[in-house]
């Protein structure tokens, strides 16, 4: 048998991703804040690409007169040089003090500030606290130096992340005077930061409050895991004590902080932007899209007229102006593209679910992708990343395009709810229970079937969990 190379011809199919389209796909899926920065990135690297912008001489015609002679004006004034030297019969010493004193005859509220709207505040965070605080204490380089050591391997919370043996061994310095060093910190602002666990974050405020040898000291010493079963009885038995002044104890506790840290996080709060406002307008809905702050762009008449003006600019010019033409015609007919698929999903979703938009969660009905895909003839992953980090605002309030699908859950009657709706049944169930006799999980199903919805008791343990909602046990409050 030999082996030969051979030539065959042969007809396939397959789908080519062109720039053009992995570019739409791109823009599709990025949230508002996402848009705005890839536009303006665009902006910087094309230059064919500008922001149309009005301004105010523009907008008004009968300024533009008065603009061309003031134009004619300015190019008609001789030019102006200035001679600058320094006078001798100046006082400069004088002048320097009264000046650095601010002692001049300037009133405060007619001096210009303007360049205070430059200066940006820095908030001070957890490390920089710390830092400046082991700077201002009394101690030696060596246990300054463990210090910083030990200040870099607190965590987001502020808790040390590292054992006492791995800092002695990493800084040189003997136990003894790690543990001492670790003391010190340990009493810093916030109270309680570079603890190694939660107990011991407690303990260490309980005793900065003078309570060493209370209850509370051995409440958390000892009981933590029956306090948060809320074994109250138990642990009064055990400490030979009242349950009354176990429950003193335990509002003692529950005024401390178990994360330190978490006050000096510098993690800044991004709001939500909707990309959609929907209004009632009588029986019906309005959906607006919102363009505030949204930049309107265009192509440069400059470079168009440069094209067509062949003469004027060489082959490898004109090939790279071509190149960015295209490139800008593109980017703007993707986002023209987006808003009006997002307009088409968005009017889908109002036409499935307009008892949400009428009455709110509990009228929210089963909903999958798919439907909205028929509906506006596209594909489901068209769908899905248009509705992926994209938010309106309805007059229920302000949620995700995502937040419309929902699983549906069977009814005893035959029917079916959106999870979503169940989620926010068993919400209310559990605000309005007994405080002292919360509902379980079975009773929580009991109570469901009288709603007409049929939901097994795993399931209501998946959703309570998943709203963040305690078991029976540990939201039992009897006092």
């Amino acid at each position: 048998m030999t082996l030969e190379l051979r030539q065959s011809l042969g007809l396939v199919q397959q789908l080519i991703m062109t720039p053009q389209l992995q570019q739409a796909i791109k823009l599709l899926q990025l949230s508002r804040l996402e848009l705005l920065e890839a536009i303006q990135e665009e902006l910087e690297i094309n230059p064919v690409l500008e922001e149309q912008v009005v301004e105010e001489d523009e907008a008004d015609p009968r300024l533009e007169g008065e603009k061309e002679d003031s134009e004619k004006n300015i190019n008609d004034l001789a030019e102006v040089t200035i001679d600058e030297h320094a006078r001798d019969d100046v006082d400069w010493e004088t002048y320097i003090s009264e000046y650095n004193t601010g002692s001049l005859d300037t009133p405060n509220d007619e001096r210009d500030f303007s360049f205070l709207d430059n200066v940006v505040s820095t908030g001070t965070n957890l490390y920089s606290h710390l830092i400046w605080q082991l700077k201002m204490s009394n101690l030696d380089e060596e246990q300054r130096e463990v210090g910083v050591f030990i200040i870099g391997n607190l965590n987001e919370n502020g808790y040390l992340d590292i054992t006492l043996e791995e800092i002695s061994l990493a800084t040189g310095c003997p136990l003894e005077k790690v543990i001492e060093t670790l003391n010190i910190i340990q009493l810093f602002d916030p109270v309680g930061v570079a603890a190694r666990d939660v107990r011991e974050c407690l303990l260490i405020q309980a005793r900065f409050q003078n309570l060493g040898g209370t209850i509370v000291e051995k409440l958390i010493m000892d009981h933590l895991e029956s306090l948060e079963d809320k074994k109250f009885d138990q642990v009064a038995k055990q400490l030979s004590v009242q349950v009354k002044e176990i429950l003193m104890a335990v509002s003692i506790i529950r005024g401390l902080d178990p994360k330190p840290g978490r006050s000096f996080s510098d993690e800044e709060t991004i709001f939500v932007t909707p990309d959609i406002y929907v209004y009632k307008v009588g029986e019906n809905y309005q959906i607006i899209q919102n363009e505030d702050g949204m930049p309107k762009l265009r192509v440069s008449a400059y470079y168009k007229e440069l094209l067509r003006n062949r003469a004027s600019i060489s082959e490898n010019a004109r090939e790279y102006i071509q190149e960015k033409l295209k490139s800008a015609a593109w980017l703007i007919k993707s986002i023209q593209q987006r808003q009006r698929t997002i307009y088409r999903v968005t009017e889908s979703i109002i036409r499935f679910q307009k008892g949400f938009f009428d009455d709110g969660i509990t009228k929210l009905k089963p909903l999958v992708l798919r439907d909205v895909a028929e509906d506006i003839s596209m594909h489901e992953s068209t769908v899905s990343r248009v509705t992926t980090n994209k938010y309106v605002q309805t007059p229920q309030g302000l949620y995700e395009l995502k937040f419309f699908f929902n699983s549906a859950i069977n009814g005893t009657d035959g029917g079916t709810i959106a999870s979503e709706s169940v989620r926010d049944q068993i919400r209310k169930i559990i605000n309005t229970e007994d405080a002292a006799k919360p509902y379980s999980d079975i009773e929580i199903v009991d109570i469901l079937k009288k709603l007409n919805i049929k939901v097994a008791r795993r399931t209501i343990a998946k959703y309570r969990e998943s709203m963040g909602i305690l078991p029976s046990r540990k939201r039992k409050n009897p006092y």
